[in-house]
């Protein structure tokens, strides 16, 4: 099982800190999370309803209706590798590590590769990343992925794209041409967990043709997605307003992270965290979890994933943190933690 952020019950028995007293900036998750409506107890009486209208909702916000609910999109990570043949899969790592885990678990074999040109050049079937990109935060762009897809269905291959960090900043997104005729080997997966900060719903999408989506409707069984769920995933798809102001909040919230961290080191945006590229990952991590600031950190590939604080008491503790480490790096002191 593979280690995830948003450990902050572990963090705090390991330190001895109180778990009242931790800033948890480990996960990509909106901190302002959409405000869930009262729910209508028989939602909690009835087994779901494909009818309930969660699927037209979806289909309206994401632009395409060739979709499958899922239990989050975690099902889909775990489910596609076993809809195809055993091949070569092509990862733009570094990524998000449960997908080419699920991949590898299905009996694929995985080629790491840094670029989506390395990708296409390694002449491998299928290619899978996301985008934008966990945990580096960098992103290709929509002209580019779609010349991917066209490239690798001219070889009969696949291209499989993670949005689940797009719906703030979707100028590069291009889940409404999944399962399209002009490219039916597209296949995209969403998830209301980051940007409508509902990871405990359990709600996510996948976007693709016909043949795949029925074979994970089979493998998934009936009900997949709980009643109250599809309620509260509904009303938020459904809220315009709300996703409006959401996009404004996190954009400035971002930009305003990233110029926090700036003197940590290269940082990369998306509208939920923040990478820092650092030759002292494990230090900075050390130091920021001693003053009860829990982060998500990559030793291998030298970087520290922060999230967006959720208000101004936790702004405040961070920039606290990053300015006293910026004073110890500039007097020549020693680093954190050595």
């Amino acid at each position: 099982m593979l280690e995830h952020g948003g450990r902050l019950r572990l963090a705090a028995q390991q330190s001895g800190i109180a778990l009242a007293d931790w800033v948890d900036l480990s996960t990509g998750i909106n901190p302002e999370a959409y405000p869930v409506p009262a729910i209508d107890p028989l939602c909690w009486q009835r087994l779901p309803e494909d009818d309930d209208g969660l699927e037209a909702a979806a289909a309206a916000y994401y632009g395409n209706d060739r979709l499958l609910a899922l239990p989050g999109s975690q099902a889909a990570i775990q489910g596609l590798p076993a809809i195809f043949q055993p091949v070569v899969v092509a990862c733009l790592a570094p990524m998000y590590e449960e997908h080419p885990q699920g991949w590898q678990r299905a009996g694929h074999r995985l080629r790491r590769l840094p670029t989506l040109a390395r990708a296409l050049a390694a002449a491998t079937p299928n290619v899978l990343l996301c985008n934008p990109n966990n945990p580096t935060a960098t992103q290709i762009s929509r002209v580019e992925l779609l010349d991917a897809a066209d490239k690798l269905r001219q070889r009969g291959g696949w291209l499989i794209v993670d949005e689940a960090f797009a719906d703030a900043e979707a100028e590069h997104a291009v889940v409404d041409l999944a399962g399209s005729d002009d490219y039916p080997n597209l296949i995209v997966l969403r998830s209301l967990g980051k940007f409508f900060g509902l990871a405990g719903a359990r709600v996510g999408f996948v976007f693709g043709a016909a043949e795949k989506l029925e074979r994970l409707r089979e493998m998934l069984g009936p009900w997949p997605v709980a009643n109250p769920a599809r309620f509260v995933a509904r009303a938020a798809l459904e809220d315009t307003a709300w996703q409006q102001g959401a996009r404004q909040r996190l954009i400035a919230a971002s930009q305003r992270l990233a110029a926090l961290l700036a003197p940590l080191g290269e940082v990369s945006r998306t509208s939920l965290f923040c990478t820092v590229k650092t030759e002292q990952v494990a230090p900075l991590y050390e130091h920021l979890a001693r003053r009860a600031i829990l982060t998500r950190r990559f030793d291998e590939h030298g970087l520290l994933r922060v999230g967006l604080p959720g208000n101004e008491r936790e702004w405040r503790r961070l920039a606290a943190a990053v300015n006293e480490q910026s004073v110890k790096v500039s007097a020549g002191k020693p680093e954190c933690g050595q």
